[in-house]
């Protein structure tokens, strides 16, 4: 059985509103690619907020959407999650759910949750999901 796998292919950030030294938001446009039970790759917008400069303080938070194109345990298709992301100098924290309804083509009524931890461009994720 082979890992469950997403691996971040390019991150672009702008700061919405804020001064690049103090508490701010961004906008987060970043493209993945996934290995394991979902093949493809998506695109997702996050809304990033810094309570103080840098990675590195208390308080981040990104929630954002994804949009996943490829296959879930081979059935191809789409579909959209919604991340609630937490991260800080020890890395990153994500839960995200299947938004309903959003299923294309023989994903048609998936449901589910997922996460992943870490703090590298690559990080393993899981995926409890059923397929409607």
């Amino acid at each position: 059985m082979s890992e469950n796998t997403c691996t971040m292919r390019t991150w672009e950030e702008h700061v919405v509103a804020g001064p690049e030294d103090g508490p701010r938001f961004a906008h987060a446009h970043t493209t993945f690619g996934y290995t394991g039970v979902i093949e493809g790759t998506s695109t997702c917008d996050y809304l990033l907020y810094y309570a103080e400069p840098g990675y590195e303080g208390a308080g981040q938070t990104a929630p954002g959407f994804e949009r996943i194109e490829g296959s879930v345990d081979g059935r191809r298709g789409s579909f959209l999650v919604r991340h609630d992301v937490a991260y800080d100098a020890s890395g990153i924290r994500d839960t995200w759910s299947v938004v309903p309804g959003s299923g294309t083509g023989e994903l048609t009524g998936l449901t589910g949750t997922g996460s992943m931890a870490g703090n590298a461009e690559s990080m393993p994720y899981t995926f409890d999901y059923r397929l409607g």
